[in-house]
């Protein structure tokens, strides 16, 4: 069995090995610079990762793995864009350096290039690999549309959430193991098992980030610490602190809310002393803690040796445990 690290390894050479077109350089050069800015891989890994599970041969999973890190990067790539955001990993987004236009269309062309590394699968998994593809692409989708109603919305409820979360973050987890699961000749039901540990996984992995942004080590966390209360992003936090503050707590909450002008640093650490006061850090790692162990349970399914699920055990200790 590989390690997390070894099959990180693998991708990122594989990404720094992969050429593109010349010309038009406007539509290519934005693509290279976007892949060319690092990430975990993590999502490309769970494909090998899966695949390997199940004794399969890591190098058929290789273009698959590389079309859902396109993928994904061409969804950063019009997220940035809808969200105004100038800065990914540390540097200018595309649209910020090319313009809204250039970043729209590179971005249409990576995920036609994830399409065709996606379908370098044996002929007799290509039409499960594809649906699993699709129906990711559509969720991922949908998950990004719902996010943004919720800006317009002044009352989410927590079930709303973790569904937003679900289809937005949690389906290109399952949907990578999954797709790595079906290149390994996995059953089926094994496949499932593997889609479903990594559905829970990955709403735990969001609620654990909804957990940084608020009481992250700022040198660990890598991103402005608190992010999340400045901008009155509808987090699990924030929706379970309206439900259940009373009294002082809650005008004050919804006073920081309504403001348009303050103290960035004031609001964090008035809004952090709200969510103490009712312990919303506690509710929330017992949320995230209950995903992770469902992800566990589903694990505990598949007919897989303890030595060959240790990759995956292990990748799911570092999510939850992490601090960045």
């Amino acid at each position: 069995m590989y390690s997390i690290q070894e099959l990180q390894s693998i991708i990122d050479k594989a990404v720094k090995g992969t050429s593109y077109p010349a010309e038009p350089k406007e539509l290519y050069e934005p693509i290279a610079y976007l892949m060319s800015l690092g990430g975990k891989r993590l999502r490309p890994a769970l494909v090998l990762m899966a695949t390997d599970l199940f004794g399969g041969d890591i190098n058929d999973a290789l273009a698959p793995a590389l079309a859902v890190e396109l993928f994904h990067n061409f969804t950063l790539m019009h997220d940035d864009i809808m969200d105004k955001a100038p800065l990914r990993r540390g540097k200018p987004t595309v649209h910020a350096k090319w313009g809204d236009s250039v970043a729209i269309l590179s971005g249409d062309v990576m995920f036609v290039k994830a399409y065709k590394m996606m379908i370098q699968v044996k002929p007799q998994i290509l039409a499960d690999v594809l649906d699993v593809f699709n129906a990711t692409a559509i969720g991922v989708c949908e998950g990004q549309q719902i996010d943004m109603n919720f800006e317009n919305r002044g009352v989410v409820e927590v079930d709303e959430y973790l569904e937003m979360i679900r289809l937005k973050t949690a389906v290109l987890v399952g949907g990578a193991l999954k797709i790595g699961a079906l290149i390994g000749d996995a059953s089926k039901q094994e496949a499932d098992n593997l889609y479903q540990f990594g559905e829970n996984l990955g709403i735990a992995f969001q609620l654990q980030d909804d957990i940084l942004d608020v009481y992250g080590d700022p040198l660990k966390f890598g991103k402005q610490v608190g992010g999340d209360i400045i901008s009155n992003k509808k987090t699990y936090l924030l929706i379970k602190a309206l439900e259940l503050a009373k009294g002082d707590d809650l005008i004050e909450l919804k006073n920081w809310l309504a403001k348009p002008d303050f103290n960035s640093e004031e609001k964090v650490n008035a809004v952090r002393n709200i969510y103490n006061n009712i312990g919303i850090k506690d509710l929330s790692e017992n949320l995230m803690q209950s995903y992770a162990q469902l992800a566990l349970d589903n694990l505990d399914k598949i007919n897989a040796s303890q030595e060959n699920k240790s990759t995956l055990m292990d990748f799911a200790d570092m999510l939850i445990k992490r601090e960045h």
